[in-house]
């Protein structure tokens, strides 16, 4: 089949991209990260924090009481890393590891009042970002946006995507 012809099986049109129109996709990608992040970044700066501590915050605060295993399945970081980064928020008071109610072994994770704020400063950071591009692409762009940012997620992260989309 000739690039950009059609599907005639399905009827449908199949979208063929050249290099030249990934690598504008691919730097875009680039530079919009480092603007969703950049808000963020200055405000985890004064705390002496970098993004492995904003990505702990934003899904403790997502999943109330989460264990450190399903954040470390969430966050896709070795067990070492993690510890690291929750050791600095549990003794600066951001948050607390409370013994699990049916397995003793297990720490569920809390977002402390401290821990609240900082997060909701750092979530409000990027919701303002967000709201704004959103509003300025319209509402078909946004689904195709997130569209996208889903078919590039690899399954298993995909599925761990739908289950705290879904509130699972």
């Amino acid at each position: 089949m000739a690039q950009g012809g059609p599907n005639t099986s399905s009827g449908e049109n199949l979208l063929f991209l050249t290099d030249e129109q990934l690598r504008k996709g691919i730097e875009a990608m680039f530079f919009a990260y480092r603007g969703f992040t950049a808000d963020p970044d200055r405000i985890l700066e004064e705390y002496g924090y970098g993004r492995a501590h904003h990505r702990a915050l934003h899904f403790i605060n997502r999943s109330h009481g989460t264990t450190v295993n399903n954040l470390l399945t969430t966050l896709g970081v070795t067990k070492q890393s993690l510890n690291r980064v929750l050791r600095g928020l549990i003794e600066d008071g951001l948050v607390e590891a409370r013994v699990g109610r049916t397995d003793r072994r297990e720490r569920n994770l809390f977002l402390t009042e401290k821990g609240q704020e900082l997060e909701r400063k750092l979530a409000e950071a990027q919701r303002v970002r967000m709201r704004a591009a959103y509003r300025a692409a319209g509402p078909q762009a946004v689904a195709g946006f997130r569209q996208v940012l889903e078919a590039m997620m690899d399954d298993d992260i995909r599925q761990t995507y739908h289950s705290l989309k879904d509130g699972r």
